[in-house]
């Protein structure tokens, strides 16, 4: 639980986990193990990085308003794109967003509410929260992967947090071999062209030549029957079913979690990835794994939260 280090006033030290993704934004307060608090808003990912850093302060001050007695001490942030952990830049981010890239994101928030900020990227955060006290605590070596506007991922090896030299392995979202559909990358082909709520929804209008609001419409239409929206999510999963093949047969990385919007459709997307992993499993011959977020949207602000430069946090490492 979070201490008070004795101080006078009897307030007590809490820390901020921040989600800062594509579409939205969410905060949590955290006493130790503890939420005491939740915010969440649109991110205004067009109105460019000090917009998004802007609701992100906002977000916090409000969490803390509604939280009496608590001081913040410490903040930990997962943000979309690539991030250079050490200086808390993001360096690279998806065409989603203005003025992201090279947004100097900790100095700003850490500016802003006065407390040491640490930086890393969404998925990395994500899988991080899902390892620590979700769906994947207790194991050792885990890909994450996380369906929503666009598609990351990111690993868990040895019970660490495994980024790569420039801090972008597990981006699995971004290998080719899943048809010839263009990437918001540039690039053609790769898993997010299938499998992001994005590429669900496309899915649904081009067969069915009815627009759709995104892939939680595409997912009711599913469940009504639809045969469209059945095999929008059908080619969904047996694309994330290949890409953890893949990787298990690359880095004998057999357990898997995936999160995001997509994703809270695991009725339609679960059995399907139950089915590609079965159909033509990794070298080895063992079993892939792949179960759902147990944090749901909390999961990447409470891996973040993890990280904040805090004494006063006491999360499992």
């Amino acid at each position: 639980m979070g201490r008070e280090h004795g101080a006078p006033d009897g307030a007590r030290d809490v820390v901020a986990g921040l989600d800062i993704g594509g579409t939205g934004t969410s905060v949590v307060l955290l006493d130790g193990e503890r939420v005491v608090a939740r915010e969440h808003a649109p991110t205004p990912a067009r109105d460019g990085g000090a917009a998004m850093a802007a609701t992100a302060t906002g977000l916090v001050r409000s969490a803390l308003g509604a939280t009496p007695g608590a001081r913040l001490v410490g903040a930990g942030v997962g943000a979309a794109g690539v991030v250079d952990a050490a200086s808390g830049t993001v360096v690279a981010a998806s065409d989603s967003f203005r003025d992201w890239a090279g947004f100097p994101l900790g100095a700003e928030l850490g500016a802003a509410l006065g407390v040491p900020v640490r930086v890393e990227n969404d998925v990395n955060a994500f899988a991080l929260g899902e390892s620590r006290l979700g769906a994947a605590r207790g194991l050792d070596d885990v890909l994450a992967v996380t369906l929503g506007t666009g598609v990351g991922g990111a690993f868990v090896l040895g019970g660490e947090l495994y980024r790569g030299p420039r801090g972008a392995a597990g981006e699995i979202g971004h290998v080719r071999g899943f048809g010839d559909l263009p990437c918001t990358c540039g690039g053609r082909g790769h898993l997010e062209t299938l499998a992001s709520g994005r590429a669900v929804a496309r899915a649904y209008q081009r067969a069915a030549g009815t627009a759709v609001a995104g892939a939680r419409e595409v997912a009711d239409l599913a469940r009504a029957g639809d045969p469209h929206a059945r095999d929008a999510f059908a080619a969904a999963a047996d694309a994330v079913g290949r890409a953890a093949v893949l990787v298990a047969s690359l880095l004998d990385v057999t357990d898997v979690v995936v999160g995001g919007g997509v994703a809270a459709a695991w009725d339609l997307l679960g059995p399907g990835v139950a089915e590609s992993v079965l159909r033509e499993p990794p070298v080895s011959g063992a079993a892939v794994r792949a179960r759902p977020s147990s944090l749901g949207r909390d999961a990447v602000a409470l891996g973040a939260a993890s990280l904040a430069p805090a004494a006063a946090l006491s999360l499992p490492g």
